[in-house]
């Protein structure tokens, strides 16, 4: 009885543990069939693969200026810069046009100071002060401008009458000639030509009154650019070099340099210029004045006195001028006289544009003709005769000023970095074992 207990209790304990075993089997294959069944949930919830075609990417659309065409682009930069400069230009010339007078006067003074200068300078070399020198320079050589003004009309008053009679006698005989040239023109053609000029006179007589009251204005005006003329040059002998420090004042720092550069360039290239054309309009009035006073042309000598003065406009002046020698040889002596004044004329203006001109200017100040003719026309028209005056000496010195600052901006602007010509690739250089150190040495 006592072993019936005892086997119970192993029976009981095995059985208890093979339940325990059956619990953790049965807790085995739960997790792992739950683990499943979320697996096929997560799979369930996923979204099917759709049949369409995934969309396929836009490209982004390209910057506008990158869409204008290069030379489209080019064209519009070039273009608005010029619109720019166009405006400046006019507003420039409305300025200068609202003060013409002044502007007139001081480009003269310019002209002059240029051709008196070299004088101030040999006085202050022989030890003259500057004050002295410069005075006794300006007033020197503005005698001698209006000695010759003044000679000029002495002369035409005292030969006026002489004149007058010879031009008369010229057109009597002219109408002679014209009566029995082979043109058939008769005398009565010949007073009705006469009578049309006498009315044509009566009937603009109050446009040449305003014409006159006019030129007593521009008589004003003339004394007042003379006078304005006067002072500046004298200022300009005796201070020019620091008006010119104070007018670099005036420009940004970073450009200082090349106008600094650039202002002595064009000083030297207008005084060449005004020294030059004194020098040649000096020999077209000595040579053509000769030719008229031995072919016994009136007036010879205020007529070589206004070649000199028109020479100082290009091209246009040696015409106008040798024209009126040849008016007053065709109407004072006669065909054949005026032909030969002619002949004289073209033979020294020959002579000075291809002669004169190249030797005595040089290539300083050497312009083209087209460039030449062009100035003088838009200088005549802005500003009349003082404007083609002014028109040459302007265009050399802005093409000094311009050729200097190109080849300042080339010197200045940085070197591009040399690049190595195209070839086959070269193999790098084997490295090179590097020297051992020399052992340290414990003192």
């Amino acid at each position: 009885m006592s072993r019936v207990p005892r086997w119970l209790g192993r029976l009981g304990a095995g059985l208890t543990e093979m339940g325990e075993r059956l619990d953790e089997r049965r807790a085995e294959v739960e997790k792992d069939h739950g683990g499943s069944e979320q697996s096929q949930v997560e799979r369930a919830a996923e979204p099917a693969p759709s049949a369409t075609p995934p969309p396929v990417p836009q490209t982004p659309r390209p910057d506008p200026a990158q869409a204008v065409p290069w030379g489209v682009r080019v064209a519009a930069e070039a273009g608005w810069r010029l619109l720019v400069l166009a405006g400046t230009v006019w507003v420039l010339m409305r300025v200068i046009s609202a003060v013409q007078l002044v502007v007139l006067a001081f480009v003269i003074a310019l002209l002059i100071t240029a051709l008196l200068q070299p004088t101030v300078a040999r006085l202050r070399r022989h030890g003259v002060p500057r004050g002295p020198a410069t005075a006794m320079t300006a007033f020197l050589g503005f005698a001698v401008m209006g000695l010759i003004g003044w000679f000029v009309t002495w002369q035409v008053m005292e030969n006026i009458d002489t004149l007058s009679s010879q031009i008369q006698n010229g057109i009597d005989d002219l109408r002679n000639w014209l009566l029995k040239s082979p043109f058939h023109v008769t005398d009565k053609q010949i007073n009705q030509i006469a009578k049309n000029l006498r009315e044509a006179i009566g009937a603009n007589a109050d446009q040449i009154t305003s014409t006159g009251l006019e030129g007593v204005q521009v008589i004003v005006e003339a004394l007042t650019g003379i006078l304005l003329a006067f002072f500046s040059t004298l200022f300009l002998l005796y201070d020019g070099e620091r008006i010119w420090q104070w007018t670099l004042k005036l420009v940004p720092e970073a450009a200082r340099p090349g106008v600094a550069g650039a202002g002595p360039r064009a000083w030297r290239t207008l005084t060449a210029y005004v020294r030059g054309t004194v020098l040649v309009a000096l020999i077209d009035a000595i040579f053509i004045g000769l030719g008229i006073y031995f072919l016994d042309v009136p007036m010879a000598v205020p007529l070589a006195v206004f070649i000199f003065l028109f020479s100082f406009i290009p091209l246009v002046g040696a015409v106008a001028s040798g024209a009126l020698a040849v008016v007053v040889a065709l109407v004072t002596q006669g065909v054949f006289t005026a032909v030969m004044t002619l002949a004289v004329v073209l033979a020294v203006q020959q002579i000075e544009g291809h002669v004169l001109q190249p030797f005595i200017l040089g290539r300083a100040v050497r312009v083209h003709p087209l460039a030449v003719v062009l100035s003088v026309a838009a200088g005549g028209m802005i500003a009349g005769i003082g404007g083609a005056v002014v028109a040459v000496p302007l265009v050399a010195v802005t093409n000094t000023v311009v050729g200097y600052l190109r080849e300042y901006s080339r010197e200045t602007s940085p070197a591009p970095a040399p690049t190595s010509p195209p070839g086959p690739p070269q193999e790098p250089p084997a490295p090179t074992a590097e020297p051992a150190a020399p052992p340290v040495t414990e003192s």
